[in-house]
């Protein structure tokens, strides 16, 4: 069996921002980790992070059953890189 190792700089629960979208405020709460991945995908494609969660957001309310925000963010953040679709 492999072994598995903590992830580097260890555990951290989620942290909360304050965020605007269609000028609302919103708090968010999303581990560290996750928040670097939205900076890193905000910065590849040359987005404030607001536009690129506000872009997130409409995605996930079109759905029928939308899933909260945070969830939405992980899950998107969690395919974006492989390629996977979001429809499930």
């Amino acid at each position: 069996m492999t072994q598995i190792e903590p992830p580097p700089g260890g555990f951290h629960g989620p942290v909360k921002r304050s965020v605007t979208i269609a000028g609302h405020a919103t708090s968010i709460s999303l581990e560290p980790i996750f928040w670097a991945r939205l900076e890193a995908q905000a910065a590849s494609r040359a987005l404030p992070l607001n536009a690129l969660i506000a872009a997130i957001d409409a995605l996930r309310i079109a759905k029928d059953d939308p899933p909260n925000l945070a969830s939405a963010l992980r899950s998107w953040l969690l395919t974006c890189d492989t390629g996977e679709s979001n429809s499930q």
